[in-house]
């Protein structure tokens, strides 16, 4: 069923005028000011990629999916932290989370395990990780089931204080059987720096059907309008045996370079989706890291999953505002079709009376995101919600 999703993108007029009617009457613009624009309105030459400026940002389209918060529940009663980190198990049904100890970190819980596997009932089947991981930021599940976590940060001066041990975890990418025992540790654990022996703040890790690792640095530079001594914005490339091969991209706007690379997916066809965040797009590239295309239509993406079986692209937006992403675009999750680039869905984001997600604007909207072998989506939430939500198909032809 979900083979014939992007063949028959002609049977989005079957959902209805209410659902669309809806989303547009509640389009809302934030009227805040871009500190990266001109007086006329135009951008900057240091805000944003010129091809980003003559983007219509897509915000009304159907909306097939229910959505059903506060997805899973945690052992021991506790309460779920900010989750950026989701997958698919290799079954095709359950779904791998990283959850930031019922916080934003685990620095100073050890004794929390941050990594669960739930079933579709959102019942906790397996867990492990304490002590071993400190911000876990973006994950993989390999071919054979193994769970690759990008842990994204070192600890802060606070949190070395409270908990001395958490002085060694983080930047680093963590490899892990199903079962949780630690394989393979790519960087020094609690230092940034530069292969073939550290990493700098990784956001995400991609496993290629080959087996080849594809690591995405650094976070904080899609804040930033000129590069500084850690701003190094790259795709880096691994053996399966964690020997490093080179690298990609750097920072900047143009064609194959980054403002923190936030997400990586692969299509059936073997290319390379970059989340592109600070720069508001996706990019696509060989498996040698060959620039290929670049896509401004899915918005400000932090998430990004594609099916292999039917290539769905699901990218999920949880910052844009406008400040961060001009022109009227609104946080949510789109899903489009990873073989031409059109946006077939926007599932719209959350109202919350609380405070927007990421740097302000209206809403929130989770962002990690995956989806299972029926179509059903996942999203982990960050900030203002926390924990994870899922979207169930009901629309779709």
């Amino acid at each position: 069923m979900r083979n014939n999703l992007i063949d028959r993108s002609e049977a989005l007029i079957k959902i209805g005028l209410v659902g669309l009617l809806f989303i547009l009457a509640s389009d809302r613009i934030m009227a805040q000011t871009n500190p990266m624009a001109q007086t006329d309105g135009s951008m900057s030459e240091t805000g944003k990629p010129a091809a980003h400026a003559g983007q219509r940002p897509i915000n009304n389209l159907p909306n097939p999916y229910v959505t059903q918060r506060n997805f899973g529940s945690l052992p021991d009663g506790r309460s779920w932290g900010s989750v950026s980190a989701v997958d698919i198990d290799i079954d095709g049904v359950h779904v791998w989370a990283g959850d930031r100890c019922g916080n934003n970190q685990c620095a100073t819980t050890p004794n929390i395990n941050p990594i669960v596997k739930l079933d579709p009932n959102g019942r906790v089947v397996k867990q492990f990780g304490a002590g071993q991981i400190l911000w876990p930021h973006g994950i993989d599940v390999d071919h054979e089931g193994n769970v690759w976590i990008a842990d994204s940060r070192v600890a802060r001066v606070e949190e070395i204080n409270e908990n001395p041990a958490a002085a060694n975890l983080g930047s680093a990418i963590l490899k892990f059987s199903a079962d949780g025992e630690l394989l393979m540790t790519i960087g020094t654990p609690g230092e940034i720096g530069d292969p073939p022996t550290h990493l700098t703040d990784p956001n995400d890790v991609l496993i290629a059907p080959n087996g080849r690792i594809y690591i995405a640095e650094t976070h904080t530079a899609q804040f930033q309008n000129e590069p500084g001594p850690d701003t190094k914005s790259r795709i880096t490339m691994w053996e399966p045996d964690g020997t490093y091969i080179g690298h990609f991209g750097e920072y900047g706007w143009d064609d194959g370079e980054f403002r923190s690379p936030h997400g990586l997916a692969m299509d059936s066809q073997g290319r390379l989706f970059v989340a592109d965040r600070g720069n508001n797009r996706i990019q696509i590239f060989t498996q040698e890291g060959e620039w290929l295309d670049t896509w401004y239509q899915f918005s400000r993406i932090s998430g990004i999953h594609i099916d292999p079986s039917n290539d769905l692209l699901y990218a999920i937006d949880s910052e844009s505002d406008e400040n961060y992403n001009p022109g009227g675009w609104r946080k949510g999750l789109r899903v489009g079709n990873a073989r031409n680039g059109e946006v077939l869905y926007f599932i719209p984001e959350h109202v919350s009376t609380i405070r927007p997600s990421g740097m302000g604007g209206v809403g929130a909207m989770g962002e990690g995101v995956t989806a299972d072998k029926d179509g059903n989506i996942y999203a982990g939430d960050v900030g203002v919600f926390k924990g994870m939500t899922r979207f169930v198909p009901r629309l779709i032809p």
